[in-house]
């Protein structure tokens, strides 16, 4: 049974609707899965899972949230080569730069040897519309599906 971490931060509750339907999604498959604030993380956790799945809304112009800059900031050190990674967000496309921080986070993961096994999820806000939903659960099946097909050749 793998460890799989979905990490998020959420202001307005959006990310963490993602989040959930993401969680709830891939509940079922029968893997460790945790759910924890990213604020609250100490970055050595998370060579401790075998999948990584990060969420954050877009601040401002394009920016990471206040509450996810120490966290991006200390993950630089980290080796997480042979960890599956995938990143979600929510953002506004009133703003110039629409959920910026989910590339900001991939390129991050990347970085410190991450494999990024889904592109990454950029909802409109929360997760509304039947679309948006359908979107945020495909995005699920479609991480855990390669998480799987490529976590077996692992193990």
């Amino acid at each position: 049974m793998a460890k799989i971490l979905i990490a998020f931060a959420s202001m307005s509750g959006n990310t963490e609707e993602i989040a959930e339907l993401i969680k709830s999604s891939i509940d079922t498959m029968g893997h460790d899965i945790e759910m924890k604030d990213i604020e609250n993380i100490n970055t050595q956790k998370l060579l401790e899972f075998d999948g990584i799945i990060l969420g954050a809304y877009t601040w401002g112009d394009g920016e990471l949230p206040y509450e996810v800059e120490d966290f991006y900031d200390d993950i630089e050190t980290l080796n997480l080569t042979g960890k599956k990674a995938a990143v979600f967000g929510s953002g506004d496309h009133a703003y110039p730069k629409f959920c910026a921080a989910v590339d900001l986070l991939e390129e991050r993961l990347k970085e410190c040897g991450a494999e990024i096994i889904e592109e990454g999820l950029k909802v409109e806000l929360a997760p509304e519309t039947e679309e948006d939903i359908d979107r945020c659960v495909t995005f699920a099946i479609n991480y855990i599906s390669q998480f799987e097909d490529q976590f077996e050749g692992t193990v």
